[in-house]
């Protein structure tokens, strides 16, 4: 019984012992000090999906203009002033209708002429012309003349082998008649502008007649420039 007393208590004082010495000998570890508070991340950006393609550099319009201070402009803005350069000669005030005028009176001008109802004032032309030869038995010769182009003021010399017939013939709408007596032999027979009218070169219709009233010839002359002649040449049998 003792023994089992002394074993308890010697057991005992061995473990107050070891607390004792474990106690001295144990320091806890402090916590670690911080000098600073520590850093906050940045909140992630959230690109927006409609500007994926912001990256893409911008596509800058080209100078074409010699002088590079100047900087080109589009003119599809809206409220920007139309721009007062035109080719059109109308001006704000003018009837639209003006600017068509001019190219109807220059096409109907055109068909006059084709039609031989109106003068041009074409090419001149400076030479004499011959409208034929003939030969006849008759005694003479009916000469009609009138102007078939518009009424311009021609005016016309009528003269055979150098002999003055009608010294002047005004040219209009309606044939005037000269009568020319024929010799047995050469006859020449000159038709001589005067002059050329206001609407360009003397211009005549001409129509022959026999003394039997037989149509010889009919022809004209076209832009015929003053001082040249037209010339018929007959041969009296």
């Amino acid at each position: 019984m003792k023994q089992i007393l002394f074993f308890i208590l010697f057991f005992t004082a061995v473990s107050v012992s070891a607390q004792t010495e474990f106690g001295t000998k144990y320091k806890a570890i402090p916590a670690p000090k911080f000098s600073a508070k520590p850093k906050k991340l940045p909140t992630p950006e959230i690109k927006d999906p409609q500007a994926e393609n912001s990256d893409i550099p911008s596509i800058k319009t080209p100078n074409v203009y010699d002088n590079k201070t100047i900087t080109p402009k589009s003119k599809f803005q809206v409220g920007e002033q139309k721009s007062k350069f035109t080719m059109s000669t109308e001006t704000d005030f003018a009837n639209p209708g003006d600017r068509y005028v001019a190219k109807m009176e220059k096409d109907v001008d055109k068909a006059l002429r084709a039609e031989g109802l109106r003068e041009g004032r074409g090419t001149l032309v400076k030479k004499n012309i011959s409208l034929g030869d003939f030969k006849t038995k008759s005694n003479y010769f009916i000469i009609r003349f009138r102007d078939f182009g518009a009424i311009d003021g021609d005016l016309v010399k009528v003269s055979s082998n150098d002999q003055v017939i009608r010294d002047q013939i005004f040219l209009d709408s309606n044939f005037k008649e000269v009568k020319i007596n024929l010799v047995v032999g050469f006859n020449k027979l000159d038709f001589e502008a005067l002059n050329i009218g206001t609407l360009g070169g003397n211009t005549a219709e001409i129509q022959v007649y026999d003394d039997k009233g037989q149509l010889v010839t009919n022809d004209y002359w076209d832009n015929l420039a003053a001082g040249f002649k037209a010339s018929i040449l007959v041969t009296k049998e």
